[in-house]
């Protein structure tokens, strides 16, 4: 499966956007300004990032400027609503790998990702993602750890593949809430630690070793 960082701070569009790449067989962590993204890309190595250019607190072509600075090799696709000749030229400066001008269709998008990733050697088959004896496999939507079949809601899969995704990495109630919810207020991260328990009461209980652990006023981390 691969990791897709999306940085869009309009909400609408990063429904719109994230719901055709995760259709497409994508993982999709969400940055809504430029801070946040360059962040993120401190912490995991994304294949690709998908940039708009009209951000809070830093645009996308200085956090494209910046990545390449730190010799990141993702590949960089800019989104924007500027579509003049010396924009364009602007952002492919910058370091950018493509660019798409707003509006566009998700097809459109869709086959230029594909593009990149074809002339690239991020290009990576999707296989399953495991974590100690813990298996989960996207393609069938299967989990088991050791010989134990799991059953789980549709929810507690894209919860558990978020977290496996990101094995190690320890994961804020926030971030978890606006990736597998879409939802980024802050009134709704009780429902995290609702689903959290019931992925316990599934792949920990009567364990020896539990995967999943709460770090204390930090968020979630799975690990074997």
């Amino acid at each position: 499966m691969t990791k897709i960082l999306l940085v869009e701070d309009d909400e609408g569009i990063v429904r719109f956007l994230k719901s055709g790449l995760e259709a497409e067989g994508f993982v999709v962590d969400v940055a809504r300004d430029g801070e946040e993204a360059l962040q993120l890309c401190q912490t995991l190595d994304y294949p690709l990032v998908v940039l708009d250019v009209m951000l809070p607190a830093l645009d996308g072509i200085e956090v494209c400027r910046r990545l390449r600075r730190q010799m990141k090799q993702s590949l960089i696709l800019m989104l924007t609503a500027k579509g003049g000749i010396q924009d364009k030229i602007e952002g492919l400066r910058s370091g950018a790998d493509d660019y798409l001008t707003k509006p566009f269709a998700i097809d459109e998008l869709l086959a230029r990702l594909h593009a990149l990733l074809r002339r690239s050697a991020y290009n990576e088959p999707a296989s399953v993602i495991a974590v100690g004896d813990l298996v989960l496999d996207p393609a069938t939507r299967r989990v088991r750890r050791g010989e134990r079949e799991i059953e789980l809601t549709a929810k507690e899969f894209a919860l558990l593949s978020y977290l496996m995704t990101h094995a190690g990495t320890v994961l804020s109630r926030s971030r978890i809430l606006s990736n597998v919810w879409e939802q980024n207020s802050e009134t709704y991260t009780n429902i995290v630690d609702v689903y959290v328990r019931y992925l316990r009461r599934k792949i920990d209980q009567g364990e020896e070793k539990p995967l999943i652990r709460t770090v204390r006023g930090a968020g979630y981390v799975i690990s074997a």
